[in-house]
């Protein structure tokens, strides 16, 4: 007879790098397997909607290449070649070689990386407590959010805007420096509901026509590092045309008057020599959002990828402020909540042990660290021996020739705790084989959104995967690593963190599935005064003094106090024509989803879009290899032509396998490491190149 599965549908959280952290409805199989995701219907941000590439989760978890033992390396390094060894192995080598470099360089030659191909807590910031407690070399991440973050609060006084679901009931949504339906799908789904019941105005601003901008109702086309030209045009015809809210920049701003007087010099005509958008339609955009009170701006990461990033969000961030539109249901601004969530992670990352004295390193200045480089060393020891989770710096972090160059020296002792054999893992000395979210425990929370919740352990994980947190336990005994929070399950850890930061318990969090933590409206919209300490906005950007970050990185000290267009981007020149972005895909998130078969279907080669007149001059076809060039290296792929960039701009979608490119080398060996101000970060979309037709 035969016997029907039985199928119960659990919760849990999408914990890839994406703010939108969706609620999911998993289908559990016979207690063994991952069916069909959904987007939870009940959770009112993710309100059903979950993107192509979770739905498919099944095929990822269960993938047939996923790593299942510990593997020693037994060929030169980068060959691939490995065998499978034990655990207590595994364990026992990694903490001898961590112990020898110790010795014989000091405890800070031993550098834990991480970020966030899972944004749970205990899985995520655990490694930092092996770190805090052996003293090894701190490390500062820099590669996601920093840039654009820091201008936000500058502006703001903390990252926190307006409830992301009240785009459901604005009459005018400006997307701007996202692509939400490639990455931020929730996005959509609410933006479309306003336009769908209220007749609202969808608005994209952006560097190329992109899946977003095809849906928009106004589409704003700009150069790459432009955003704060526009902006200030914006602002300039604002005050011009009576739409400036005086009454509400008198109370709630620092400074009106003289911004007004810095704007008048800011014409339309001088943002569109600079920006590459008509006069017309900067006035066209800045009359519609003067008319529309409820003016919703949803500001996304795009700002975090140039040198420029964060005066440029601090710009766009101006715009309803001068309008007065954060005083409207449905008005005002958003870009991330990092700052309602006030987890207190002093048990996980063990900050009872942290000694400011130990020095910290950039995530994205990998390459400089592993070359020798003393700055990016901080004119400290060399670092000897690494231990790597989340992440897959060979391909995403840049400068990817050196990065290329570090992971290759004999004397670098590498272990990559990895799902998938990545191009990290294949450098490694030793691999161990990770869980994923759906088998193990873990607390999470969504920078685009306002909810936390629990992840439970829905299956077993395959083979001998083990969790971040069991390597940490693992290495913690044999490394005297001694902190409670080694001795603790990933539930009691969890437990003592909700509790610990003013969220109940465990088991009343995982009763509500989901918590809606978004502050009342009042504080929301900032009526009662922004959080600075002077309660204003902030139209003069204190940029040494920022409310969040390490400051005093970079060229702080150049940046504009008042919204302008900084020319510290990597403009184009003779020797590079070209403006390239390093946009992310659909179907990839990062170098997540890149191993599956639907993913890779739905992507491709690796393509460049150009525009077909550049391709033209250049003798370039479509379906021809382009290669691509600056100071940093190349990289070949397939173009791609499409008038829907601009001129002398190219756009190359995603971060595709080093070895998925023609030669071998990815996309990011183009891009800088140099820290961006005031707080760092990496430029990912601000690079000039050259560009030519590969030779056969």
């Amino acid at each position: 007879m035969n016997q029907h599965a039985k199928v119960d549908i659990r919760h849990s959280t999408c914990p890839h790098d994406c703010p939108s952290a969706c609620a999911l409805d998993v289908e559990v199989i016979d207690g063994r397997s991952i069916g069909r995701v959904r987007g939870s219907k009940v959770q009112t941000y993710t309100a059903g909607v979950v993107c192509a590439k979770v739905a498919r989760y099944a095929e990822r978890i269960h993938h047939p290449d996923r790593l299942l033992h510990p593997m020693r390396r037994t060929g030169p390094k980068g060959s691939g070649r490995f065998s499978r060894i034990s655990w207590d192995d595994a364990l026992d080598e990694i903490a001898a070689r961590f112990d020898q470099a110790e010795r014989e360089f000091g405890a800070q030659s031993v550098w834990p990386y991480y970020y966030a191909g899972t944004m749970g807590l205990v899985m995520r910031d655990g490694i930092n407590r092996l770190s805090h407690v052996k003293k090894y070399s701190r490390y500062y991440g820099t590669i996601c959010a920093t840039i654009a973050r820091i201008g936000f609060a500058i502006g703001t006084g903390k990252v926190a805007g307006v409830d992301p679901r009240e785009m459901g009931v604005s009459d005018l949504v400006v997307i701007w420096g996202t692509n939400p339906v490639n990455t931020q799908v929730n996005v959509m789904t609410h933006a479309s509901r306003a336009r769908k019941e209220r007749g609202a105005k969808i608005a994209v601003i952006d560097i190329y026509n992109n899946d977003t901008m095809k849906q928009a109702d106004i589409k704003i086309l700009l150069r790459p590092g432009t955003d704060g030209a526009f902006a200030c045009g914006v602002m300039h015809v604002l005050f011009r045309e009576g739409y400036a809210d005086r009454a509400y920049m008198d109370r709630y701003t620092d400074c009106p008057d003289e911004l007004e007087a810095h704007l008048a010099t800011r014409t339309p005509e001088w943002a569109s020599r600079i920006s590459g958008v008509p006069v017309e339609e900067i006035e066209a955009f800045a009359r519609l959002v003067g008319q529309t009170k409820r003016s919703f701006f949803r500001l996304g990461y795009g700002f975090t990828r140039s040198r420029n990033g964060a005066a440029q969000m601090h710009a766009a961030l101006c715009i309803p402020a001068v309008t007065g539109a954060w005083q409207y249901e449905g008005g005002g601004a958003f870009f991330n909540n990092m700052s309602i969530w006030k987890f207190d992670e002093s048990i996980i990352e063990g900050h009872d042990a942290i000694d400011r004295t130990t020095r910290w390193l950039d995530q994205s200045q990998i390459g400089r660290i592993l070359t020798g480089d003393a700055e990016a060393l901080k004119g400290g020891p060399p670092v000897k021996a690494m231990l790597i989770q989340n992440t897959n710096p060979m391909t995403v972090a840049p400068e990817q020739a050196l990065v290329r160059t570090g992971f290759a020296r004999e004397d670098l002792f590498m272990v990559v705790h990895e799902q998938f054999m990545t191009e990290t893992a294949v450098m490694a000395d030793i691999v161990l084989p990770a869980t994923m979210f759906m088998e193990h425990d873990d607390v999470y929370y969504g920078g685009g959104h306002q909810h936390i919740s629990v992840g439970p352990k829905l299956i077993d994980p395959p083979g001998e995967c083990r969790s971040n947190h069991e390597v940490l336990q693992g290495l913690g005994r044999r490394l005297n690593a001694v902190h409670p929070a080694f001795e603790m399950t990933p539930r009691e850890l969890i437990d003592a963190t909700l509790k610990k930061s003013g969220h109940g318990d465990i088991e009343t969090l995982e009763a509500d599935l989901w918590r809606d933590i978004q502050p009342d409206f009042r504080t929301s919209h900032y009526l009662d005064g922004f959080a600075h300490a002077d309660r204003k906005f902030h139209f003069k950007a204190d940029w040494a003094h920022p409310p969040v970050g390490t400051p005093g990185l970079g060229a702080w000290d150049q940046m504009p106090s008042l919204p302008d267009h900084w020319t510290i981007i990597e403009e184009a020149d003779e020797a590079h024509p070209f403006r390239l972005a390093t946009s992310p895909s659909r179907s990839y998130l990062n170098t997540s989803f890149n191993e599956t078969p639907g993913s890779q279907a739905r992507e491709g080669a690796p393509t460049v879009m150009m525009h077909p007149q550049d391709a033209a001059a250049l003798s370039i076809s479509d379906g021809d290899a382009v290669t691509l060039g600056n100071m940093r290296g190349e990289t070949t792929l397939t173009a791609k032509l499409f008038d829907g960039v601009r001129r002398g701009v190219l756009i190359a979608e995603s971060i595709h396998p080093n070895k998925a490119h023609i030669g071998g080398r990815g996309i990011n060996m183009l891009t800088g490491a140099e820290q961006v101000a005031p707080c760092g970060g990496a430029a990912f979309h601000d690079n000039k190149v050259w560009a030519k037709k590969a030779v056969a």
